[in-house]
């Protein structure tokens, strides 16, 4: 219209150029220093953070703390993209006795975590039971997503040291074991702290029957899917089109089911992973099925980042240093003692089991967690659960992100020359 300036800064159109030049800035800088790509995380959430503060009016994304579902619904789908990921990358799972780290990491050093996050959340922070038991189940789980640089490679790639196949499991299956004690925040806060009342309950219901689901749904869609990709019809079977999208397509239909019966979808996606990837496991589709999801991983993984760093000057304005201290104790004292612990008596390598206990990366999980949290009940240390768990997500990006290659380096994976 006439009058009007030929060239108009639609908000917008300002957003998706920024968000852009944010996400190439990130995978380029550090291509100067070292060929890693782990430190892209932390720089995508720091200059996004920098985008805000510069350009306060343009990026108008939704407050996380008020209007969750849009975060929630992002972080859920990378989140089931990632575990299916995390499953198809194992070549192997035998002999099982490999397994024996990630039982442990799962079985010993997750509870230990979410009951000393929770312990000093109430007596340091001042929460009230319901908020530290959830700050607990959001912080326990480590990121399948942005844990890829000690996990193990695509498939049939190999490199499946033990140190990279136990993070691998771990990242793939916490994400639904740490859901039970989501819903034991959220029944605390609506019941009080009585167990006789909802102990049982919370047992067979979001422990036993959830987890059990998930695993048998899983279990059953891989098979299902596998029977469709390989085998029929024998002639024109779907592997043999190279189309990758039907990874996507099976991981929505298994999470989705998974979901209406009231089971753990994150459970069933990553033994989904797990179980398709032993069906004609030497077939190249496998390749192509994982370099599929991983490219949209990583498309979802990038925006998240940036908009959780436009959002951080907001989420940590009213951070005290207690906070900084609890996150600081999280992830320098109680992941590592946790994980320690939980190794004892495995015969690991020092240098090993150190890594182990050390890089759980916090990340995309924890943004879903604490949205869906948000989305069914309002708690009372809402603004300080999230002014956390940003603080913790950023650190534990910058910590391990910049420190993960280094760290590797010196496993019995590397050795000594």
């Amino acid at each position: 219209m006439q009058g009007e300036p030929f060239f108009g800064l639609n908000p917008y159109h300002v957003a998706l150029a920024v968000l852009g030049i944010v996400v190439i800035l990130a995978r380029w800088l550090p291509r100067l220093i070292s060929k890693r790509e782990p430190a892209a995380a932390p720089l995508m959430i720091l200059f996004g953070a920098g985008v805000a503060l510069l350009l306060p009016d343009i990026l108008t994304l939704p407050d996380p703390r008020e209007t969750p579902l849009p975060w929630e619904l992002v972080s859920e789908l990378t989140v089931i993209v990632a575990l299916f990921g995390s499953g198809m990358r194992l070549d192997e799972l035998r002999p099982w006795k490999r397994w024996g780290a990630t039982f442990r990491m799962l079985g010993i050093a997750m509870p230990l975590t979410i009951f000393a996050v929770a312990l000093l959340g109430v007596g340091l922070e001042g929460m009230t039971v319901a908020g530290a038991i959830l700050l607990g189940a959001v912080l326990a789980p480590t990121d399948p997503v942005l844990a890829a640089d000690v996990q193990v490679g695509p498939p049939q790639e190999g490199k499946e040291h033990p140190v990279r196949f136990t993070l691998t499991t771990e990242a793939a299956l916490n994400d639904g074991l740490a859901f039970p004690f989501v819903y034991l925040g959220l029944i605390v806060a609506a019941e009080g702290l009585n167990p006789g009342a909802w102990a049982f309950d919370w047992l067979w219901r979001d422990v036993l029957y959830r987890i059990a689901v998930g695993t048998v749904v899983g279990w059953l869609g891989a098979k299902a899917l596998g029977y469709v990709l390989f085998r029929l019809p024998p002639d024109a079977a779907l592997a043999q089109t190279g189309s990758g999208v039907v990874a996507l397509a099976g991981i929505l239909l298994c999470y989705g089911s998974t979901e209406l019966i009231e089971g753990y979808g994150f459970m069933a996606v990553a033994v989904l992973g797990l179980t398709l990837r032993r069906i004609e496991k030497d077939h190249q589709f496998h390749r192509r099925l994982h370099d599929f999801s991983e490219s949209i991983e990583n498309a979802l993984t990038a925006a998240l980042l940036v908009a959780l760093g436009t959002m951080l000057p907001l989420l940590i304005a009213d951070l005290t240093w207690m906070q900084v201290a609890l996150a600081l104790v999280f992830l320098l004292v109680i992941r590592p003692v946790a994980g320690w612990v939980a190794m004892a008596g495995m015969g690991m390598d020092p240098r090993d089991r150190g890594i182990v206990a050390v890089y759980g990366v916090r990340g995309i999980g924890s943004i879903y967690y604490l949205c869906y949290a948000g989305s069914h009940m309002e708690f009372l240390n809402e603004d300080a659960l999230w002014s956390l768990v940003a603080l913790v997500i950023l650190a534990s990006t910058l910590l391990h992100g910049f420190s993960v290659g280094w760290a590797m380096e010196r496993s019995s994976e590397t050795p000594r020359g």
